[in-house]
């Protein structure tokens, strides 16, 4: 009989999971029999992805969709039997809008790609003015940076697209993604494709075209979706399928379970067991080691191993941010929503970040007759205001929404879910030091990280990076002994 090998996998959010159900896959594919246990500290398993069902109301506390054009979500779907439970936004009132000036402007389709698709609402959007216009278009002539250094999300888009459309524009489409600071967030790690467009074609713009030209034509049979999806019933019934299909597979599944320590030895000449000390006082071992823990949490459990390692770790930081979720019914809310939302830029000072018409922009997230709300608040720079209770964030947001959409109805239903330290933010250098924290953790075999921590943040980067994460497992787990 074959010997199971083991491995143990901390952290039961999205990322900890979907290592767990590649490992079975590449397992199968080399014939080696598994053991895998999968701790999680907390109550339940998904990590930020948490659906609350409220009467007929479907609200996230967390994401509430992941991008279709990265393939592993999607793919992940499929396997776990969800591909018809997969919605689009709604093909109807696709707008989105920014904020300037205290007034919200529409953002002209195709503004997000800087190909738009007409070119006469971008002109007369009235977010940059024509000065601002011309020095956008100069992205054509300005020179390509070519020394190859990392650089903030605001000086590359400053020097290709000038200050205004910066500010207005690009500051809140893209740094809003993470919550963060574009002045200190690290171009080559969060967006590199406008790098390699800049790189290759010496224009963001002339590469965007130059991509549109030669894209390949859309299959005709299977189904359209839109850039980003959801699940019908909410991103948990992800979590849901994942863990049922874990335990179908004999996975060990063990919440409520924390790791208080790490404690490594050889048992056997180029082999690691590593020995997790838990917070019962017993003791799990396994011959590899997945840590899909935040990189402070990783951080502290590493540190006695190896400092450098837990040093690295430790200079990923994380913004908090919190969500607000109302319900206000349909005939009060009138005209006061349009579209699926609006982004707030930094330069306006306001202490909302954005916001979302939920049950405007998904279907079954609402009942016909209400209307659902969601609003984001916090991030790197204005976490203060999450010191706040409950009822003075509702009211800041309440008086926001009155001001920017006039809308002033009462809320029939309200929910504030905070995120303390959950939102890792890459900022200049962070691909070098994944290298350093590479190089540092060579020695031990079999001990790999994943998470949102390192190369993306959305729900298909985790899903890809434990996949990678679990390859890099069994191929370890099945090759040869290396010397000591």
């Amino acid at each position: 009989m074959a010997i199971s090998r083991t491995v143990a996998i901390v952290g039961g959010g999205i990322s900890g999971l979907a290592t767990a159900f590649a490992l079975q896959e590449h397992a199968a594919a080399a014939g080696l029999s598994l053991r895998c246990t999968v701790l999680e500290s907390g109550p339940s398993w998904g990590g930020k992805i948490v659906t609350h069902r409220i009467g007929d109301l479907v609200t996230e506390a967390g994401p509430d969709s992941f991008l279709s054009q990265k393939p592993a979500g999607l793919e992940l779907c499929r396997k776990l039997g969800l591909t018809d439970q997969l919605i689009n936004t709604n093909e109807t009132g696709k707008k989105a809008f920014v904020l300037h000036g205290g007034r919200l402007h529409e953002l002209p389709e195709g503004l997000i790609t800087f190909v738009p698709k007409q070119l006469g609402p971008f002109l007369r959007s009235g977010l940059l003015s024509w000065t601002g216009l011309a020095r956008m278009g100069l992205d054509v002539v300005v020179p390509a940076k070519r020394s190859g250094e990392d650089e903030s999300l605001a000086s590359f888009f400053r020097r290709r697209f000038g200050a205004q459309a910066f500010e207005r524009v690009l500051e809140p489409l893209m740094a809003g993604i993470y919550a963060g600071d574009a002045e200190q967030m690290s171009l080559k790690a969060t967006f590199p494709r406008f790098l390699e467009l800049e790189q290759t074609h010496g224009s963001i713009i002339r590469g965007m075209m130059a991509a549109k030209q030669h894209a390949p034509p859309v299959a005709a049979k299977g189904t359209k979706r839109t850039m980003f999806v959801s699940l019908k019933h909410g991103l948990s019934e992800l979590v849901t399928a994942l863990v049922a299909r874990l335990a179908q597979q004999g996975v060990d599944l063990r919440l409520g379970c924390s790791v208080n320590a790490l404690r490594v030895r050889s048992h056997q000449p180029g082999r690691w067991m590593y020995d997790l000390i838990l917070d019962d006082g017993s003791a799990l071992s396994s011959e590899s080691l997945v840590l899909a823990t935040p990189a402070y949490v990783s951080a502290d459990l590493l540190r006695p191993l190896t400092p450098i390692a837990g040093g690295l770790l430790e200079m990923i930081p994380y913004a908090s941010t919190a969500t607000i979720a109302m319900a206000y019914p349909a005939a009060a809310v009138a005209k006061s929503v349009q579209g699926f939302g609006f982004v707030v830029p930094r330069a306006e000072g306001r202490d909302l970040i954005a916001a979302t018409w939920t049950s405007l922009k998904w279907p079954h997230r609402a009942p016909g007759d209400q209307v659902l709300i969601r609003c984001y608040l916090g991030g790197v720079g204005r976490e203060r205001i999450l010191e706040m209770d409950d009822a003075a964030l509702v009211k800041i947001v309440r008086g926001e929404l009155s001001a920017l959409c006039g809308l002033t109805a009462e809320p029939t239903y309200v929910e504030v879910n905070r995120w303390w330290k959950a939102m890792p933010q890459y900022t200049i250098g962070h691909l070098d030091r994944l290298t350093q924290l590479d190089a540092a953790l060579s020695r031990y075999g079999g001990l790999v990280l994943t998470g949102a921590g390192y190369r993306g943040v959305g729900i298909p980067d985790c899903i890809r990076d434990g996949a990678v994460a679990a390859e890099k497992v069994v191929r370890y787990l099945a090759g040869p002994v290396s010397p000591a």
